[in-house]
């Protein structure tokens, strides 16, 4: 599966749930994870959407961990059938 195609079923699972996948972009600052999800109740996460087998870069990893330091969950979703522990707020 394509990384784009693995993109819009998150997309789609998240608004199922209930809550918002925004494209996170953030110029001058590279690395950043693809999606900012929102759900009901407040709760948010960070998302990488790989191709299957995809690595991040060390600029990407370097992100991630300065995230989850931060006190933010981030994951890396690379097969479609991790969506749902994302989506739940478990590890992916």
């Amino acid at each position: 599966m394509r990384e784009k195609q693995l993109e819009q079923k998150l997309v789609k699972a998240v608004k199922n749930v209930g809550g918002l996948a925004l494209k996170f972009v953030s110029p001058g600052y590279d690395g950043v994870p693809d999606r900012l999800l929102l759900f009901p109740g407040g709760k948010m996460a960070f998302v990488e959407v790989k191709a299957p087998g995809s690595k991040l870069r060390p600029l990407q990893r370097k992100r991630h961990e300065m995230l989850r330091r931060l006190g933010f969950k981030v994951h890396v979703l690379d097969d479609e059938r991790r969506i749902a522990a994302v989506i739940s707020g478990g590890d992916a």
